[in-house]
């Protein structure tokens, strides 16, 4: 049996099979037939479904490996992409060596759309994609679940509270994370931290290094770390679709001690990332780590030093910034009207206005710092002062 049977993607054998239980999944054509149809899916969902999935089962026919499924669907990403950003540019690709397996440790702010991102970025230059680490607690629904193991993601079990089960379950991640780039050759993607940045702060949590060396521990860590090659990537939006929902939840944490999900607020965190508006959206791949720290916490600088200093500022970041009360008395920041021209500055004036305005006032300093964070926390990084 297949060590990482519980865990890993799914394999080309797999996909028409996983395929036609997606295009039987009434949960599944439902919301396709809601997103789709939206006025019609009440009343007329018994015949849209049907529809639907005959439409699938026809469109998907020839689809028998992971690679021509990612190829089929990369013009609707495009298209999704066109609809929902002015633009996605990436610098720092023309580092990465085609054949060449990496771990990409990426900041993290919207649950799908910064992988679907970077897999976008290579998929472009010409580059295998990378396999994706996602949570257990966004797979709740079974198509969920395979949509994303069809499209190369891998399951970090999170969900797990025993603490014996929970090591188990992070030596099999990254048992599983090693053998993908060492002997499968197959790059990965994992977020620096779990869970995103909600408050724009872009920090690695040292746990994510300690536990990429735990089933290497008798290889010394710099030199585990060294053979998975890893880059950081930082990923900006100018807008973050979701802005005003992490607004809230902080607000919550910071008055009550404590925020609870409601049912189907994963979901609806996943649609809006997707489809809402993003602006302009930049990745940086940066310099490819080949000399790594003794240690976790020194590495993680390292990987903050890159992710925080490629990070992609936009006008709106130094207009939150000017506003921000939590300024840095310590740092010569430029406005936003001295780094851009005036016709940028006016739009991003307007789109943060309409911002703020849909933002209860309690909740506005909390919009204010997802913003303006990245901005301190680059020049700070200039200033050569601690992050």
């Amino acid at each position: 049996m297949d060590a990482f049977e519980a865990i890993r993607p799914y394999a080309d054998a797999e996909v028409p099979a996983v395929m036609a239980r997606l295009f039987a999944d009434e949960t599944f054509l439902a919301i396709l037939a809601q997103f789709r149809f939206p006025r019609l899916s009440g009343p007329m969902g018994w015949l849209l479904k049907p529809l639907i999935a005959h439409r699938l089962r026809r469109e998907f026919a020839g689809i028998h490996t992971v690679e021509a499924l990612q190829n089929k669907i990369e013009p609707y990403i495009d298209r999704t992409i066109e609809r929902a950003t002015d633009g996605v540019t990436y610098s720092g690709l023309e580092g990465l060596q085609h054949g060449q397996a990496y771990l990409f440790l990426a900041n993290h702010r919207d649950i799908v759309m910064d992988p679907a991102f970077v897999n976008y970025a290579v998929y472009q230059a010409g580059i295998r994609t990378p396999r994706i680490a996602i949570g257990d607690n966004l797979l709740q629904r079974p198509f969920v679940s395979d949509l994303m193991r069809l499209n190369k993601s891998f399951i970090v079990h999170r969900s797990i509270t025993g603490r014996r089960e929970k090591l188990a379950a992070y030596q099999l991640l990254s048992a599983y994370i090693n053998h993908s780039i060492r002997e499968d050759r197959e790059s990965v993607w994992i977020a620096q931290a779990e869970g995103r940045a909600k408050d724009g702060d872009d920090r690695t949590d040292s746990a994510i290094l300690k536990m990429l060396h735990m089933s290497r521990k008798d290889e010394p860590f710099a030199e585990a770390m060294a053979a998975l090659r890893p880059i950081p990537v930082s990923i900006s939006y100018e807008y973050d679709p979701c802005d005003q929902a992490k607004a809230r939840e902080l607000y919550i944490r910071a008055t009550t001690g404590g925020y609870s999900k409601t049912p189907g607020e994963d979901d609806a965190s996943i649609a809006l990332g997707i489809t809402g508006y993003k602006g302009r959206v930049h990745l940086s791949f940066g310099r490819p780590m080949d000399r790594v720290a003794e240690d976790a916490k020194q590495m993680a600088l390292e990987l903050d030093r890159q992710i925080i200093g490629n990070y992609r500022l936009f006008p709106v970041h130094y207009l939150a910034y000017a506003m921000w009360e939590g300024r840095d008395t310590e740092l010569e920041v430029p406005t936003a009207e001295a780094l851009f021209d005036a016709e940028e500055v006016a739009r991003a004036q307007a789109e943060w206005s309409r911002r703020l305005a849909a933002c209860p006032g309690v909740q506005q300093p909390y919009l204010v710092l997802q913003y303006a964070m990245p901005v301190r926390n680059q020049y700070r990084l200039k200033a050569g002062l601690p992050l």
